[in-house]
């Protein structure tokens, strides 16, 4: 099959799942990661099965198993056009004075040291097929909020996909950065009262990645619209 692949991290639910959803829709394969393999198993199946679909349980902070979920997807289906490095965690509160630094360890391996796994072992594969990286950022990394670690991560995340983008330039692979601000996922123990979609947030993803070979899209920041006034 020649169909374009399109790999996404921390896919079994939230942002991750909805972009699987939209991805198929647009005529991609899919290969799902996330640390529980059976979560993923109702969205392949929901996806078209193991013809289109492909669950790969994977910790993003090892080295060795996001290695393994590469060589899985070009076993599995034979290239890799699009990694969306999207696996990511919250932080506690309490700020840089109080907030525990084991959420501080666990939140940072997650979000950076993570990202830069995805792309240190997919790269190779998305260069060959002149495909498109997608990173996961944040509206907390385009801005200041007293204490954040976690918007600070986000920041790291940003950088990354900047320097990444110089990396890659002449090799015809794409870079985006998505910046969204408040979306309503099982990030949060309580829903935000004033918070996007996660279908939006995919939207997006497929609009970066569905422009002509010429336009590379570097960022989306994108925050829900403010509540009317009366």
């Amino acid at each position: 099959m020649s169909d374009p692949v399109f790999l996404i991290t921390g896919a079994s639910s939230g942002i991750g799942a909805a972009t699987a959803r939209r991805a198929a829709g647009a005529g991609y394969r899919v290969a799902l990661a996330a640390r529980s393999r059976a979560k993923l198993t109702a969205l392949v199946d929901e996806l078209g099965g193991s013809d289109r679909a492909l669950a790969i349980e994977c910790d993003v902070t090892d080295s060795d198993a996001q290695a393994a979920m590469v060589q899985r997807v070009l076993d599995t289906f034979g290239r890799l056009d699009v990694v969306f490095a999207n696996a990511g965690r919250g932080g506690s509160p309490g700020g840089f004075s109080g907030a525990d630094p084991e959420v501080w360890r666990d939140m940072i391996l997650t979000n950076v040291y993570g990202a830069g796994l995805t792309l240190r072992h997919s790269l190779e594969a998305v260069k060959a097929a002149r495909g498109h990286v997608l990173l996961m950022g944040s509206a907390a990394g385009r801005g200041t909020i007293a204490g954040s670690m976690y918007g600070a991560s986000k920041w790291a995340v940003t950088g990354m996909a900047y320097n990444l983008r110089e990396e890659m330039r002449g090799t015809g692979v794409r870079v985006t950065v998505l910046e969204p601000g408040m979306v309503d996922t099982p990030f949060f123990d309580e829903p935000p009262e004033q918070a996007m979609e996660p279908e939006d947030i995919a939207e997006a993803a497929l609009y970066a990645v569905s422009q002509p070979a010429r336009v590379d899209v570097n960022e989306i920041l994108v925050r829900p619209t403010p509540p009317i006034s009366d």
